[in-house]
């Protein structure tokens, strides 16, 4: 596992969801099975299976949103029905591992970019894409970040619908 800073951009098309926190587990894989039935319908994709995820903001948050797609190569002039094109911008810290242990790995990325001065930001989506392996698949995982020295008014971390 490495983990690091990265500056990048997502371009996805992918499904809106709704749900709570707490289900997101089982949630998720159900309603990216049903977009990757719908794989088909998007004429520029990378095969990139991608979940990107409403931060949550607090104890009492219990509800949020996410998207489940694919990675895209360039902006689609025809969306499917019921997709949406997203544009996703921002400096991120990354690590990447098998999905088994999806948990740990983000436990861990957020103690290591607390220790380097990174500072998760609440203003753009936490990305996850899955690439398979002969393990199984593995995840990588891009948490948006501010520096500590910044502040929330960045223009980094925008998105794009």
């Amino acid at each position: 596992m490495v983990n690091r800073r990265i500056k990048k951009v997502f371009k996805l098309v992918g499904m809106k969801n709704k749900g709570a926190y707490s289900n997101y587990e089982n949630e998720v894989p159900m309603n990216a099975q049903r977009f990757m039935s719908r794989i088909n319908e998007i004429k520029n994709h990378s095969g990139i299976e991608v979940s990107i995820f409403e931060p949550k903001k607090s104890g009492n948050h219990k509800e949020g949103h996410y998207y489940v797609g694919v990675l895209v190569e360039d902006k689609i002039e025809k969306v499917p029905s019921g997709m949406e094109y997203l544009e996703i911008t921002g400096e991120f810290v990354s690590t990447r591992g098998s999905m088994n242990f999806v948990a740990d790995l983000h436990a861990s990325l957020l103690k290591w970019s607390k220790e380097q001065g990174f500072l998760p930001t609440q203003e753009s989506y936490f990305i996850e894409t899955y690439h398979p392996c002969e393990e199984g698949e593995e995840v990588e995982i891009y948490i948006p970040i501010i520096r500590s020295t910044e502040t929330n008014n960045s223009k980094e971390g925008h998105i794009v619908i």
